[in-house]
C-alpha cells in the first residue's frame, strides 16, 4: 500500500464548451472517468514547469494563455489502491491550432499510450460523464 502524497498538475483547456481529457479505465471499479491531461511535479521543477514539459512529452504541444487556478487536495481509488494527490490546476490554451480541430488524439504516457478526447463541457456538469479529480468540476462551473 502507497502512503505517499503525489505532487501533480493538470491543464484545463476549453474550446467551444469542450474539455481537453485524457480517457481512464478503472478496472476493478468497471468505469469510465475522464481527466485533464498533466502529470507529475518533478523536484525542483515548479508546477508551471511540470505543465509544459508533461504536454510537450505526451502531445509534442505547446501552451500558452496559461493561468493558475488554486491546489485541489485528491483522496481516491484507483484499481483497489488508495491514492492521495495535491492537483495544481491551470488553464491554458493550445498554441497550435491543429489541437482544436481534431476529436481525439494519442499520447505517450511513459510506457503506456492514451487517448485523449473533446469532451462537451455539459456532459461533465450533468454527471453523465466522471471528471477526476471530483472537485475539479467547481473550476468549470465559473
Amino acid at each position: 500500500m502507497k502512503s505517499n502524497i503525489r505532487v501533480i498538475v493538470l491543464g484545463l483547456i476549453i474550446h467551444n464548451n469542450r474539455l481537453f481529457v485524457s480517457e481512464g479505465f478503472d478496472s476493478i471499479k468497471q468505469e469510465t472517468f475522464y481527466r485533464a491531461l498533466g502529470g507529475g511535479v518533478e523536484f525542483g521543477e515548479t508546477s508551471q514547469a511540470a505543465l509544459q514539459r508533461e504536454f510537450q512529452e505526451e502531445l509534442q504541444a505547446e501552451l500558452t494563455n496559461i493561468r493558475y487556478l488554486g491546489c485541489l487536495e485528491s483522496f481516491f481509488t484507483f484499481e483497489g489502491e488508495p491514492g492521495h494527490e495535491l492537483v495544481q490546476l491551470y488553464q491554458c490554451d493550445f498554441v497550435d491550432a491543429r489541437f482544436y480541430q481534431e476529436q481525439s488524439f494519442t499520447f505517450i504516457e511513459g510506457d503506456d499510450q492514451g487517448v485523449a478526447h473533446w469532451i462537451d463541457l455539459d456532459l461533465l456538469k450533468s454527471n453523465s460523464l466522471r471528471l477526476c479529480p471530483d472537485n475539479c468540476l467547481t473550476y468549470l462551473l465559473v
